[in-house]
């Protein structure tokens, strides 16, 4: 359901504005009842100044006057706030990281040198021509650009560089690489399983052996007097 653009304001307006209940207030405004009831007992942490709904268009008063006529009235609201969407082109990174952002580059350009300028753009969040000039090592602060993972920089995620390695890689007619670390120990855990199998198998043949002897002696020695 649709809210208003900043509903605590909104629900402030509703209670000093009109008689409406605060079940009613906190539907519309997609709040808990115990928040509008805090605002109304001007128990929130801060005062809020109200905002009218009508006026920004959210809400007609005809609605509201429905609603306070009927209490199991629910309001509706006559469109929802437009949404912000994020355009195409180089991601934004706060002020604190921009000072990194050579340091990434140049650890994507000396591990990955197959991504594209345009990905490493994508990526970071910079220029082609920054990343240029740290490629032919022209750029200005080149003595103190130390390559860093822009991973653990916190510029990317671990997801989003696999899937430019990845994408680079088809694009050069690269095999995607695969990981043999662990093959020797898949082998020795394999060959593992298979002597414990091996070994239960013959525990079993020889408690099923002995058991069978143990029959035969009980026949053979048995109280010849128990019938």
């Amino acid at each position: 359901m649709a809210q208003p653009l900043m509903p605590h304001a909104t629900a402030s307006w509703l209670v000093d504005e009109t008689a409406l209940s605060f079940e009613q207030i906190a539907e519309f405004c997609g709040l808990h009842i115990l928040e509008v009831q805090a605002i109304a007992d001007d128990t929130a942490t801060s005062k809020l100044t109200g905002r009218d709904p009508v006026r920004a268009h959210e809400v007609t008063q005809e609605e509201i006057d429905k609603a306070q006529a009927d209490p199991d009235y629910r309001m509706t609201m006559i469109k929802g706030p437009e949404q912000v969407r994020r355009t195409k082109g180089p991601r934004y990174t706060p002020v604190s990281k921009r000072q990194d952002k050579p340091d990434g580059i140049a650890w994507i350009i000396r591990n990955h040198p197959e991504i594209t300028d345009g990905q490493i753009s994508l990526l970071i969040g910079t220029t082609r021509t920054t990343i240029a000039a740290i490629r032919d090592r022209s750029h200005w602060n080149i003595a103190n650009i130390t390559p860093k993972d822009p991973v653990t920089l916190g510029l990317t995620s671990q997801r989003e560089l696999d899937a430019a390695v990845a994408k680079a890689g088809k694009a050069a007619g690269q095999e995607p690489p695969t990981d043999t670390r662990l093959e020797g120990d898949r082998e020795a855990l394999i060959g593992q399983l298979r002597a414990e199998r091996a070994a239960a198998i013959r525990g079993a043949d020889t408690e099923g052996q002995a058991s069978a002897a143990e029959a035969d002696a009980r026949a053979l020695f048995g109280d010849p007097f128990k019938r």
